[in-house]
């Protein structure tokens, strides 16, 4: 992809993902750096939604390299599903994003579609994750449910989830100590 293409697809990102930097836990947002290397990286497919005007209001990663995803486990994926995982059709969607002045486009819909497409054509299994605030504010899970469901015969199941915990004092004192544990 050449460089202005990258940062012209780097502002649609940072429209798209910059919100999560303090709306999601794990870090959602990648550094310009791997971004950049992303896009560079001949293993991963991008997926584009154009505007009628040519300029581009979505991006979507897709692989079945899985090595390719640093966030993700490909030995889980590859346990999980062995007869795929010996025809190379395990894929990933690393990220789908949408510009926010475009989120009723369709755009989202016809790059999940596009990747689902490709997963199907492979008689693959194609997994995603989603963080919380994307999930609960837009229930971008069920979108992509209901989006993958519709070609028929497909289950989508949780394969996992990960929690956050924050321990911080209340506002108002101490709690009164059980006694459990000690530093003594």
């Amino acid at each position: 992809m050449p460089d202005p293409s990258v940062a012209t697809f780097q502002q649609l990102y940072e429209a798209a993902f910059g919100p999560l930097r303090v709306r999601a836990a794990a870090r959602h947002v990648l550094y310009e750096h791997e971004f950049r290397a992303e896009m560079a990286d001949p293993r991963i497919d991008k997926i584009v939604a154009w505007a009628d005007d040519g300029e581009p209001v979505g991006l979507t990663t897709f692989t079945n390299q899985l090595e390719s995803v640093p966030w993700i486990s490909p030995e889980f994926f590859r346990s999980r599903y062995p007869e795929q995982a010996a025809r190379n059709a395990i894929f990933y969607l690393g990220f789908v994003l949408v510009h926010p002045h475009a989120m009723h486009s369709g755009a989202f819909r016809d790059m999940v579609a596009e990747a689902y497409r490709r997963t199907i054509a492979a008689r693959g299994v194609c997994g995603w994750d989603i963080c919380g605030f994307n999930d609960g504010q837009f229930q971008l899970g069920r979108a992509s449910e209901k989006i993958i469901t519709a070609w028929g015969n497909t289950l989508v199941e949780t394969v996992d989830h990960q929690t956050f915990y924050a321990a911080h004092l209340a506002e108002h004192g101490n709690p009164a100590h059980n006694g459990s544990a000690s530093t003594e």
